[in-house]
């Protein structure tokens, strides 16, 4: 005997990694060249070079012992207080080294954070559209997923909705900004008026209602301010994966902050740390904890993304396309020529053009892109764009 929700999620694999290994295929068969895949986030522009020469200099300084060694489960005290520097220094914040918790990435700190909340009945909030994720690791832990619908066509967050949503089984309401897939930042008025819902039905409700901030793309902005989350919502917890900002996706390595503001922040991070112990994820790679200690402070090298940012945006909505303005991330979330977006990718895939349909990010009608890909793969791809569109025009 198996668990079924185990298999269910491995039987079916989503929609996006099926895309990727499709045009992997066709690509065989065509010419990559001739595929032109928007399906997958993974990072285009390489690592800063100051990475790479922490990464040598420790294998030449460190001992082997250190490098390759177990670190206290919690993360390496240096990383940790670079981290914690690198933040008060660009937002003014009071952190301390104490209130960090490394982890092996962003998707298990989600899980320890869900886990550390999961109370029986606990809900939790998101906003559409969301990360797909979500939901099997909110469920797997426990909670209850509640989704909040998409507020179209910008996809800020739809107040009135999400206040009227929330129950004395509230735990946490979890939010993506830059936002995957939208690439919409939610600006500092939302966030504003969200948190005075929140500590209005929090003081109501008699218990704290958290804010889980999953930050992967922060340093991904265009011109915009991310508010640090925190400093307008004391009871904030970050999760960061520097999957993005550093172009380290396979090198799994970010950590959840649980801010002394935070109410009951040493029970919360204990929780935390225990929720880990539990999955198994304490003692994050030892020698990329090293390295974060090193490069804390990088931030990524935006010029190729803005310049396929702009090329899309401007070229598709010239032709007809609807979208929110991506002022984040390497997102783009289309409306769907016609309404259907699974039709408008099966048609797109018959050109070989991936596009994912919005469904699995709670909003069907619309397709994302990635645009982490290169300049003359956006450029060759437009006049497909241009053929699709007019059949519906």
């Amino acid at each position: 005997m198996i668990n079924q929700k185990a298999y269910a999620l491995g039987a079916n694999r989503s929609c996006i990694r099926d895309l990727f290994e499709y045009g992997r295929q066709q690509a065989a068969i065509v010419g990559s060249e001739n595929v032109y895949d928007y399906s997958l986030g993974n990072p285009s522009i390489p690592a800063p070079p100051e990475v790479n020469d922490a990464v040598r200099a420790i294998l030449n300084d460190t001992d082997s012992l250190l490098v390759h060694g177990y670190t206290s489960a919690v993360g390496d005290y240096e990383a940790r207080r670079a981290i914690s520097d690198d933040l008060n220094a660009r937002y003014g914040a009071a952190t301390r080294p104490e209130e960090f918790f490394l982890g092996c990435g962003a998707a298990p700190e989600l899980v320890s954070v869900f886990r550390a909340l999961a109370v029986p009945g606990g809900e939790l909030l998101t906003v559409a559209p969301y990360f797909p994720e979500y939901k099997p690791f909110a469920e797997e832990a426990g909670l209850v997923f509640k989704v909040v619908p998409p507020d179209v066509p910008d996809f800020q967050i739809d107040l009135e909705a999400l206040a009227a949503m929330l129950t004395p089984s509230t735990q946490a309401v979890l939010l993506n900004s830059p936002n995957n897939p939208s690439g919409v930042v939610y600006t500092r008025q939302t966030l504003t008026a969200l948190a005075k819902i929140l500590r209005e039905k929090a003081a109501a409700f008699g218990h704290p209602i958290y804010l889980i901030s999953d930050e992967p793309y922060r340093e991904l902005v265009y011109g915009v301010e991310v508010p640090y989350l925190p400093a307008i919502y004391p009871d904030t917890i970050i999760c960061y994966s520097y999957s993005k900002s550093l172009s380290l996706p396979g090198e799994r390595i970010g950590y959840v902050l649980v801010p002394g503001s935070c109410a009951d922040s040493q029970m919360v991070y204990a929780a935390v740390a225990g929720a880990a112990r539990a999955c198994g994820h304490v003692c994050a790679p030892s020698l990329w904890q090293k390295v974060i200690a090193r490069c804390a402070h990088l931030r990524p090298d935006l010029v190729r993304y803005d310049r396929n940012r702009q090329a899309l945006y401007q070229s598709l909505a010239a032709m007809g396309y609807e979208m929110a303005k991506p002022d984040g991330a390497f997102y783009l979330f289309i409306k769907a020529p016609g309404g259907d977006a699974n039709r408008f990718s099966e048609l797109a895939k018959k050109e070989n053009l991936l596009l994912v349909p919005g469904d699995g990010f709670g909003c069907p009608g619309y397709f994302r892109i990635c645009y982490c890909v290169s300049y003359d793969r956006i450029q060759r791809s437009l006049p497909v764009f241009e053929r699709l569109i007019r059949q519906f025009q």
